[in-house]
């Protein structure tokens, strides 16, 4: 998910970004706004002022996203839980994580910081809205603030209904592992929950559907599927994460894996490594030493018909660590969470600047393949496929 997000700017340390999808419910929500709601409730005004209205809200929308977002994350860094940045995409916006919350304390009170700064912010834009009236402000930016008001307290509402990931579900969560102590059955229980919700959100799209309200049915449909759809998904990769936990990576590693001598030609890399193993990314070897790594990227830049009269080791760049470069004591889970940060599904194992072997994607999943079949837990009937769609992409 979000592979194709764009960088918009960086806030508070924080990168956020914007999926192409929320682009849809952006022009959805200046449309509705523009041609249902306020001229619904203010009549007589000309049609381009609604437009900007429309406009107006939408762009609110984003701010109050933003923000509501912005608490998570200032919240998790504050218990030292790292995060990705600020993402919005079609379904509103996520604070992205690599980890799971430390402690359920932890848990708790990130999750409840989102809802608690969007009912701050509609108080905000409650009073700019009645201070807007004192001062005989124009009415439609009245009417922008009230809709603001409303929407952040709407979207506090949705978010505490105790439906995981929903952060309502993540309080729910916090009190049941605080309460048993046990992560993956706090985790089962409220995605079960969640999972739940998620249908009855389908069904009532699908009854608005009938009823004649197709738009609105749809929207209330694809919600639900999604929150069932990440509810399940949250508890897969939780219980392949503490299957991995304490596993090091030289327990998986391929030794003597593909690679390539910096006077490899551009022409015989392309031609006898990528083309043949369809990997991104080759390790530079010489006498035993890692001197490198040289990838797709650098390769395109060079154009083709000069392929044969450069060499590998006028292109390779420094293999970087906890980006696709790990020790051989590295602990599995983080070898996981780098492949879901970075899109990496192949990262090297090295030691004192020697190449030990290869970690790929596939060894960690078949694994825990394995070691599901084998100890007869198969959590929620996981096929093969979507284990590996929890995780990250395959190679």
């Amino acid at each position: 998910m979000f592979e194709k997000s764009v960088r918009l700017f960086e806030l508070f340390g924080f990168e956020v970004k914007i999926d192409p999808t929320w682009l849809i419910i952006a022009v959805l929500i200046t449309w509705s706004l523009a041609s249902g709601l306020f001229p619904t409730f203010y009549e007589g005004l000309e049609p381009g002022v609604y437009w900007w209205m429309g406009l107006a809200g939408a762009l609110g929308l984003f701010v109050s996203i933003v923000f509501h977002e912005l608490w998570h994350s200032l919240i998790a860094r504050r218990f030292g839980l790292p995060m990705r940045g600020i993402t919005l995409f079609i379904f509103g916006g996520i604070a992205e994580m690599n980890e799971e919350p430390p402690s359920a304390k932890a848990e708790f009170f990130m999750a409840i910081a989102g809802p608690l700064s969007s009912i701050v912010l509609g108080f905000i834009f409650l009073g700019v809205a009645s201070l807007s009236r004192i001062l005989a402000w124009p009415l439609p930016v009245s009417a922008v603030f009230d809709y603001l008001k409303f929407i952040n307290w709407l979207l506090a509402g949705f978010n505490l209904v105790p439906a995981f990931p929903l952060d309502g579900g993540r309080v729910l969560r916090s009190a049941l592992w605080k309460w048993k102590d046990n992560l993956a059955w706090a985790t089962r229980i409220s995605s079960e929950i969640g999972s739940g919700f998620g249908l009855l959100l389908a069904f009532i799209g699908i009854l608005n559907i009938i009823g004649g309200a197709i738009i609105g049915g749809i929207w209330w449909l694809l919600i639900g599927l999604f929150l069932r759809n990440a509810s399940q998904m949250s508890y897969q990769r939780l219980v392949i994460r503490q299957t991995l936990e304490g596993e090091p990576v030289k327990r998986f590693m391929r030794e003597r894996p593909s690679a390539v001598s910096s006077s490899t030609t551009i022409l015989d890399l392309v031609e006898n490594y990528i083309y043949k193993y369809h990997y991104k990314l080759f390790p530079v070897v010489d006498n035993g030493r890692l001197l490198g790594c040289v990838r797709t990227k650098e390769v395109k830049d060079i154009p083709k018909e000069e392929w044969g009269r450069h060499k590998v080791g006028e292109v390779l760049k420094p293999c970087k660590s906890n980006i696709n470069t790990l020790s051989p004591d590295t602990d599995a889970t983080q070898a996981l969470a780098i492949m879901n940060k970075t899109g990496n599904t192949r990262l090297l194992v090295s030691e004192n600047s020697h190449l030990l072997g290869i970690i790929t994607l596939k060894d960690l999943l078949r694994f825990f393949s394995m070691k599901m079949d084998l100890e007869g837990r198969n959590p929620v009937g996981l096929s093969d496929r979507e284990i590996r769609d929890q995780v990250a992409d395959d190679e």
